[in-house]
């Protein structure tokens, strides 16, 4: 590094692209489009994996809710042992959805009743529970997709170098874009993808600028979790920890995408969707700013995993955090 380079502002980048960002809220952002395609939930009959069964009665409309509320696409299902004969592994962590399974049986006092054979043979049924999981909870099943989308995105080999130095886990499957935090149980952390080809756009981005900047938001909040920047990421959906989780993350994504040149200017998107959180925390004049000081410290941090620091914002040395086992 240069001494001229030193004399520089830190984050000046930084700094500017969260002035543009609040001027475009303050004059209208809009609403937040979803940036790519999100095929509508499956009400086919659930099925079973291995048999190729249909489950029937009230389970079709038990596996129905359960599939609606985790955003699965397909309703293909099998019990922990099913999966496990088709060669599959249900993921650490998975809840499973309940069943009921109907079995006969022949109450002892009538096993023997020769005379009650014509007239009744005596079987009773009963119900007991099971549990079943859903295909996109288990590695190692795949299923044709359910229709043929072109990949509108643009690969970009500096950005997937720079995404994969991280080494932060991606999964690419369903309709949603998450990070799911480490639990007590050492499930978790993970970033949740949409596959490339469901991303489409918007009115003011490509779909290569929606991908790269959906991941770049997940990788932010990835990098807020415990043992690395250890930050607050709230309870629920709504709440004001979270709402400020995202305007951190989002706008660690605009300053990621500045600084990787995916775009040439801040997008309307970010705009958009930063406007949102900031009504949950109105009144808190300093929110954008204080979200925006530990986006920045986040954008360093993914920096510091780089073998080579691509030159994001101007750091000085001894400022890269090590990089995690």
């Amino acid at each position: 590094m240069t001494d001229s380079s030193r004399s520089k502002p830190r984050h000046d980048v930084e700094a500017d692209i969260t002035a543009k960002i609040v001027a475009a809220i303050k004059a209208g952002a809009g609403e937040f489009q979803m940036p790519w395609h999100r095929p509508g939930l499956s009400f086919d009959l659930p099925v079973n994996a291995l048999t190729g069964n249909s489950y029937r009665g009230a389970n079709i409309l038990s596996l129905w809710i359960d599939a609606a509320d985790k955003q699965f696409e397909r309703q293909v299902w099998a019990t922990y042992r099913q999966w496990g004969e088709l060669g599959c592994q249900v993921r650490k962590g998975e809840k499973a959805a309940l069943v009921v399974k109907y079995g006969e049986w022949i109450p002892k006092d009538k096993r023997d009743d020769e005379d009650r054979k014509d007239e009744d043979d005596g079987k009773r049924l009963f119900a007991k529970p099971a549990f079943v999981f859903n295909c996109a909870q288990v590695a190692g099943f795949d299923l044709p997709p359910r229709e043929s989308r072109p990949d509108l995105t643009v690969r970009l080999a500096h950005v997937d170098a720079f995404v994969a130095a991280t080494r932060a886990e991606f999964r690419e499957s369903g309709a949603s874009a998450f990070y799911r935090p480490k639990a007590p149980d050492g499930s978790g952390d993970y970033i949740q993808m949409p596959p490339r080809n469901l991303f489409v756009g918007t009115a003011t981005s490509t779909p290569t600028e929606s991908f790269e900047s959906t991941r770049l938001h997940e990788l932010c909040h990835w990098v807020g979790a415990a043992g690395r920047l250890n930050r607050d990421f709230g309870k629920k959906r709504g709440d004001k920890a979270y709402a400020f989780e995202e305007l951190v993350a989002e706008l660690g994504a605009a300053f990621l995408c500045a600084g990787l040149e995916i775009t040439d200017v801040p997008r309307a998107d970010h705009a958009q969707y930063l406007g949102h959180w900031l009504e949950i925390l109105a009144g808190d004049k300093r929110a954008i700013f204080s979200a925006a000081s530990a986006a920045s410290k986040a954008v360093d941090y993914l920096n510091g995993l780089q073998p080579h620091a691509p030159g994001i914002g101007i750091r000085q040395d001894g400022d890269f955090p090590p990089a995690l086992p």
